[in-house]
């Protein structure tokens, strides 16, 4: 079992940057895939990034790519997503996620631990 804890949201200005953190509880954290996935009004939600349990692969959405990087700390049980050069379209409800798996995956179906949420809006 893990429980996830998202923080960091908030409001920003376009161009602004914000971190935002997922702690985890729970033995196997280190194990599992971590990614982040968003949701704005109305949409589905949607991938963002995903790490490897070891932290030396990661993959983004296209949307993101070169603005956000996702990290984690296996000895924090935290993950972390750096997002720099915001702009308005990224305003969403931020979620973090844990896979009981080896290889990362985009699909939301196959992530098996959700936390919260934590909302992100980037004002223009």
């Amino acid at each position: 079992q893990v429980q996830l804890v998202e923080s960091g949201g908030g409001l920003v200005q376009a161009g602004g940057s914000l971190r935002l953190s997922c702690a985890a509880s729970g033995r196997a954290f280190s194990s599992h895939v971590m990614a982040w996935f968003r949701q704005a009004p109305g949409k589905e939600r949607e991938f963002v990034a995903a790490i490897n349990w070891s932290g030396d692969i990661a993959y983004y959405a296209d949307s993101v790519k070169g603005r956000f990087t996702i990290s984690r700390d296996n000895a924090k049980n935290a993950v972390y997503l750096q997002m720099n050069s915001l702009k308005p379209p990224d305003t969403a409800v931020y979620y973090c996620a844990a896979a009981d798996r080896t290889r990362i995956t985009t699909m939301t179906y196959n992530y098996d631990y959700w936390g919260q949420g934590t909302q992100v809006t980037v004002s223009s």
